[in-house]
């Protein structure tokens, strides 16, 4: 199986310090601190990348898991939004909020529904991110136009 790396470097306090989290591939590599992650300080933070990874992922599942059923979608969106609240625990990732658009020819809302939810509860993300008590899922399904 594939193993994937990452890295972060830290350098001072929590409040004042500041560190760069960098991925192994070395296509992202960026700041973080205290207030890039608790306080909507400029740089990123490790939710915002568990996010695009959530997003990335689910969108992933969800084309392997629509080409199974005999679908193609012609383009899929997803953003997922990490909510990070304060709980007995500590700081702790909340809620995931994913919402995908999702455009494809031929395919009923219903089973388009059932085949998102089932990308959901499939995704390597979302089986990894268990212990978030609520993981919801819009799903939007645009008709595809022909010749496009």
């Amino acid at each position: 199986m594939t193993i994937c790396e990452a890295s972060a470097k830290w350098q001072g306090t929590l409040k004042e310090g500041a560190g760069r989290l960098r991925l192994g591939s070395g296509v992202f590599e960026g700041a973080y601190s205290f207030p890039s992650r608790f306080e909507n300080g400029p740089g990123t933070n490790p939710e915002e990348l568990i996010a695009a990874a959530h997003a990335g992922c689910f969108s992933m599942a969800l084309s392997a898991i629509l080409g199974g059923a005999g679908h193609v979608a012609r383009n899929i969106h997803t953003i997922a939004k990490m909510h990070l609240g304060a709980t007995a625990a500590g700081p702790t990732i909340t809620r995931i909020e994913l919402e995908t658009e999702v455009e494809a020819a031929g395919l009923a809302a219903d089973e388009f529904e059932r085949l998102a939810q089932s990308a959901k509860a499939g995704c390597l993300v979302s089986r990894a991110l268990a212990g978030v008590s609520q993981i919801t899922l819009k799903a939007t399904l645009v008709e595809a136009t022909k010749g496009h």
